[in-house]
Order: C-alpha cells, then structure tokens, then sequence
C-alpha cells in the first residue's frame, strides 16, 4: 500500500514502497489525485509494466537535443553532422519547451502536418511562388527526433512508454531524382568548367561523369589514394563507411595525371584538390560549390545538380552492358533497389536493343 502524508506546504505526497521495486514518491495538489496515481501506480508494479517517468517529465527536449548533439553528434561523419544541427533547428523550435513524457504521437504527428505546409526557399518557376518543404526534409527530421528518443530510451535510460515517432505516418519518401544530361547540356556544361579560371572545377566534373564518385569522394582525395599507373582509385572514407576501389576509364586516368601534375600544389599539401589556407593556415578539400552554382545558371541548367552527374555516369554503366554486381562495385551501391534509382535507361536505347534483336508479335496475333 502507497503512504500518502500531507507536507508542510499543504500539498500531498505520495510513497510506494513494494518488494522488488524502487522507492517511488510522487507530490500532487489534491490527495485525490495522489491516491489515483498510487492505485495505477502500483496496478502497473503489479502487472510488470511499470516505468519510473520522472526523469522524463523533469527532461525537456531542448535540453535532451543539446545532450544528443554534444554527445551522440560528434561520433557522425562531418557532412552529417552539419546536416543534423541544421535538422534541429526546427524541431527545437516546436517542441523546445516541453517535457520529453508530453511528446506524444499527436503532438509529433502536428508538427509533420506543420512543416509539410511549411514554405521553402525554393520558388516554383512557373508561378513565381515559394515551394512547399520536400516530404524527403520532413522524413529526415522526424528520423532526428526518433533516434533522439531512441537515445534517451536504450542509453541514457529515461522512463518513456514508447517512442512516438514510432507510431505516425511518415511522408512519402517519392521516386527520388532521376536527372540525366539531355541534348547540348553536358557540352556546354564542359565547356564552361573549362574555360573557367580555376582548372580544377573542370577536372572535377570530368571525373565525376567518367567514375561515378560522389562530389565529397573526389575532392577529399588523397595524392596515394589514386594509383595511374594501375588505373585504380582507392576510396576508404565513403558515404556507407564501405572502402572500394574505383576503376579508372583512359579519360579519367588523364585527368588525374593532369590534376596530379597541378604546379600549383603546395609541396606541404597532399590533396589533389585544394583550397586556400583557412584561418587556422591549414588546407582543406577545394570547395567548388559556389563556382558550380555560379556557372550552371549562367548556362540556363539550374536545375542540374552536381549529384546528377553520379547519376548519370551509374546509368550509362549500365546501358555499357556492365552487370548489377559490376556496376554496384564501382558505384558503392550496398543494395541493389538503391542501384535501381541511379540507373534508369533511356526510352529509346531500350527502342535500338530491342530493333537489334528483332522482337516482332508472331504472325496473326496483336498486341494487347
């Protein structure tokens, strides 16, 4: 049985004391309300479905992100890091200033509605108007809350029912990006990187079409990472933690002979792509992002995205003939549905492979 005593403030305080089971105490306004947390209290004890709450009702979720981003954060790779500080600026904002315990599915499930309506900085070219945020960004932020949740269930051993990110509907993630070169594009696209002032954008891009490497894999390359004369590039940071070895095609090999040969590396500098000394007088990887900006929209293809030119280089692996295993070896796809999303084949290539091996209906039949 609970102890319920009167306190010297005029409030009522609640002890269970039962065998097996922590020392529980609890203070309520009313004795009313004492006594009806001590019957479900120990009605859970009883059925081995109780859970101490209290360190979930005093944690906020401002403080609970802050402890997530100072000790869970840091363990991440670099470019994820700096994705989940931005994530959690929103999340911050709409659920800061409550308890972790008062985070239920209907709370989470309104601040998915809220920021699927929410406008982004992205304008509608047709209507002038500002896009709505991608249901790809709000996945992405709810998956930061969960795993915030998660961390604060199975780590630091906060007393919550369930984690109520569980439990909603998730936007759809779509069909993902399926940008290819089209028409004139990529020679006036390679035309443009190469009459620009820095060589190393051009070789960049080259690169990017002739392996398939993400942007972050050929800008953080190492000079012993890149072997020339075995035509090998050796990847061991990847965006899936995986090492993999990238083949290099006759094309790629002379622009990493041209790109090693740079006279304008430093002697000290083992990047093959590097930037100006910060503040600190260290070198870091070349950042090409407002010089690819800059040059795509003064070309007319803003919409062309770095990332598309891995897309393409994958897909035209793919129309070469080279096998799902083939390609996913040198793309450093883990699954083949991943694969399948860079490696949409063209209409009318399919149209000539077909011609070349004459598939006609049999005499007398239709098509359906």
């Amino acid at each position: 049985m609970a102890t319920i005593v009167k306190t010297p403030s005029g409030t009522w305080k609640a002890v269970i004391r039962k065998n097996g089971w922590p020392t529980t105490a609890k203070t309520f306004r009313t004795k009313r309300d004492a006594e009806d947390w001590s019957r479900r209290t120990e009605d859970e004890m009883v059925r081995g479905v109780y859970i101490q709450r209290g360190a979930s009702e005093r944690l906020t979720f401002d403080a609970a992100l802050d402890r997530y981003l100072t000790e869970v954060t840091p363990t991440k790779k670099p470019a994820t890091q700096r994705a989940e500080k931005l994530k959690a600026k929103p999340l911050r904002e709409f659920f800061g200033d409550y308890a972790l315990a008062a985070i239920g599915v209907d709370l989470v499930a309104r601040y998915r509605d809220q920021r699927l309506a929410t406008a982004s900085q992205r304008v509608n070219k047709a209507t002038g108007k500002a896009t709505l945020l991608r249901p790809a960004t709000v996945r992405l932020e709810l998956a930061l809350l969960g795993h915030v949740f998660t961390t604060a269930i199975k780590e630091w051993r906060i007393g919550l029912v369930q984690n109520p990110v569980h439990n909603i509907r998730k936007p759809s993630a779509g069909e993902g990006r399926d940008r290819r070169l089209s028409g004139d594009e990529e020679t006036r696209v390679l035309a443009a990187v190469d009459a620009y002032s820095n060589p190393m954008l051009g070789w960049i891009v080259r690169i990017a079409l002739e392996t398939g490497m993400r942007s972050s894999e050929i800008t953080g390359l190492r000079v012993h990472q890149v072997d020339t004369t075995r035509r090998i590039v050796r990847l061991a940071d990847t965006k899936n933690d995986s090492a993999r070895t990238v083949p290099m095609t006759r094309t790629a090999q002379a622009l990493f002979e041209q790109a090693l040969a740079n006279p304008l590396r430093p002697k000290d500098c083992d990047l093959v792509f590097f930037g100006e000394p910060g503040r600190d007088g260290q070198r870091r990887p070349y950042n090409f992002n407002k010089a690819w900006n800059d040059l795509k929209h003064r070309i007319g293809i803003a919409d062309l995205r770095f990332h598309d030119l891995r897309h393409e280089a994958v897909s035209r692996l793919v129309e070469a003939g080279l096998s799902d295993q083939e390609v996913a070896a040198i793309s450093g796809h883990k699954s083949m549905q991943m694969l399948k999303r860079y490696t949409h084949l063209r209409a009318e290539d399919l149209v000539g492979k077909l011609d070349a091996i004459g598939v006609t209906p049999p005499a007398g039949k239709r098509s359906l």
